[in-house]
């Protein structure tokens, strides 16, 4: 008996050995939890068209959208773990839905890591017409008005409204939170000067900052981005320490074969090396992660700190998805 179930695990593991090494072998799915078109959509499709000749199959872009991104999510943890369904996503879908929702499933534990793409740092902005001309003019205004600033979000509990909250706690300031319906909205009233500050991904901020049509305090990065060059760090400009970012990271079901995860990891290490990727990565405002990040237990660990750090403030301000 002992021989035949040794006999038994062999094959099984010999098996799985040989459907790993032979991988992949028909389409993968990669399931993006928002609509076609969106950021993550695009940035995702501009991968897997390079990642298709790496690993000689097609890949198919599944945008599987609502609560947040949560739903493709938990599509992704339902899906069989044989490597043909991978998930990217953000720091939105794949850490703060987890404090902000009662999901059905472990962000942490229910997911296998893959890779952390890239990252894009918050930019303090404000109208033109703020009589503040740095972060620190700026924060001292804000403790000289306390509560009467408002400031723009385009979704209650957004990595934008995080940041917010932190930066009150760092700074001991306060203000108001104006939610909007997406950031096209905020950024006009910005613009307009009918609010006084936004906190979002830098990106969206790029030309109306090179317009002049609002001003750019900071960058919450630990270093100046391509992008936007002489917008300084909330480091330099007075805030050591505080960073925030949006940032993205692909995972697979638990349970996928190490060698699977391995072969993806690798095709990925191999697609973000590609200088046309590089390039893109500039224009877009978006860091790579350095070398020694790129593996699957570095993603998870990050994705842990960031729970700890994130959970606690959207449980202190009694913050719930909407």
């Amino acid at each position: 008996m002992k021989r035949l179930l040794a006999a038994l695990m062999f094959t099984v593991f010999a098996c799985g050995t040989v459907a790993a090494q032979s991988y992949p072998t028909k389409p993968i799915t990669i399931i993006v939890p928002f609509p076609a078109g969106g950021a993550t959509d695009v940035l995702t499709r501009f991968l897997a068209e390079r990642m298709r000749a790496a690993l000689g199959q097609t890949i198919v872009i599944e945008n599987v959208t609502g609560a947040a991104g949560t739903i493709g999510v938990g599509r992704t943890v339902r899906a069989p773990a044989d490597g043909y369904t991978v998930q990217v996503g953000t720091s939105t879908t794949n850490v703060l839905s987890g404090g902000l929702y009662p999901l059905q499933f472990d962000l942490l534990t229910d997911l296998e890591p893959i890779v952390l793409i890239g990252s894009e740092p918050m930019m303090i902005v404000g109208r033109k017409t703020l009589e503040a001309k740095n972060l620190k003019e700026l924060i001292a205004w804000l403790k000289a008005n306390p509560g009467k600033a408002s400031v723009g979000i385009p979704g209650v509990g957004g990595q934008g409204h995080l940041t917010g909250l932190s930066f009150q706690k760092e700074t001991g300031t306060t203000f108001q939170v104006v939610p909007y319906r997406g950031n096209g909205p905020a950024l006009q009233d910005l613009v307009a000067g009918q609010i006084d500050l936004q906190m979002e991904p830098a990106s969206n901020f790029y030309e109306q900052v090179k317009a002049g049509a609002i001003k750019a305090y900071a960058l919450t990065s630990s270093k100046r981005v391509a992008a936007a060059p002489g917008i300084p760090t909330a480091e330099e400009a007075g805030l050591p320490g505080f960073t925030a970012s949006l940032w993205y990271g692909a995972w697979a079901p638990k349970g996928t074969p190490k060698e699977i995860i391995a072969r993806l990891n690798a095709v990925m290490i191999e697609t973000l090396a590609d200088p046309a990727v590089t390039r893109r990565f500039g224009e877009l405002g978006l860091d790579k992660p350095a070398r020694d990040q790129l593996t699957p237990e570095a993603l998870r660990t990050f994705q842990k700190a960031e729970a700890d750090r994130w959970w606690p403030i959207i449980k202190a301000a009694n913050l719930k998805g909407q």
